[in-house]
């Protein structure tokens, strides 16, 4: 179920905003498109960051971990396999928000083979950020009751600041600053600038472009904290209180 909702959730929000917002955010790029974009940065967002912080608490309350942790099975395997549910989640997301983006929005895929290389890279960095990070706030919610009160206002926050619901370069300067200090803000960066005209580039804030570079080096950088967290705060089972 909650797969599911990871994967129709973004959907859904594309046909709505889609639908009404009709705009255009530069000559020749409608909002649609730039959404379009920001939904798919999300869907990274979503299938790691939120899909993992949420089931993981609930697997570790009901014991499932504590069992699995007590068979042969390495304990790396679980988290192979929690990688593999996030890639083909995320797969799946993806192509289904690309289809509905050219059927009803207008997106228009890349037709050269640079811009799927930085799709590529970015989706790797991205997934592999937002789910490092989401196992790392998994090891500190205690409850699994409390999961989805902590990771959904932050998943929402984070895509107003980001630029997925409005405008990068509309929004206030602190905000814009608060967005970029977390990995979805350059998610969804790295995917503007496959899916929009190279043009759009100047409309980013201060003229600075793609910045490409940079994304890679911060969503490295959550990586490693998302890891360094994980190592040291995950938990196979919680000793009940009292």
């Amino acid at each position: 179920m909650a797969a599911m909702f990871t994967l129709a959730f973004p959907l859904l929000m594309l046909v709505i905003f889609g639908s009404v917002f009709n705009g255009t955010v530069a000559p020749g790029v409608s909002f649609a498109e730039y959404f379009t974009a920001g939904m798919i940065a999300s869907g990274a967002f979503y299938s790691g960051f939120q899909n993992l912080a949420i089931a993981v608490p609930l697997e570790r309350d009901n014991h499932s971990l504590k069992r699995l942790r007590g068979t042969p099975m390495p304990a790396a395997a679980y988290f192979v396999g929690k990688i593999g549910a996030v890639l083909v989640i995320y797969v799946a997301q993806v192509a289904v928000l690309i289809g509905l983006g050219s059927l009803l929005c207008g997106l228009r895929p890349p037709t050269s083979v640079g811009p799927w290389l930085t799709f590529a890279w970015v989706s790797v960095l991205g997934l592999t950020a937002c789910s490092l990070c989401g196992l790392a706030l998994s090891g500190v919610i205690r409850r699994s009751e409390a999961a989805a009160a902590i990771v959904s206002p932050i998943v929402v926050v984070l895509q107003f600041v980001s630029g997925v619901y409005f405008q990068y370069d509309h929004l206030p300067a602190w905000m814009r600053l608060l967005g970029s200090l977390f990995p979805l803000r350059w998610l969804a960066l790295g995917m503007r600038s496959v899916f929009l005209p190279p043009g759009f580039a100047r409309y980013e804030p201060g003229g600075a472009g793609w910045q490409h570079g940079l994304t890679a080096l911060v969503l490295v950088a959550w990586s490693a904290v998302g890891l360094a967290v994980a190592l040291r705060r995950f938990r196979w089972y919680v000793e009940p209180r009292g």
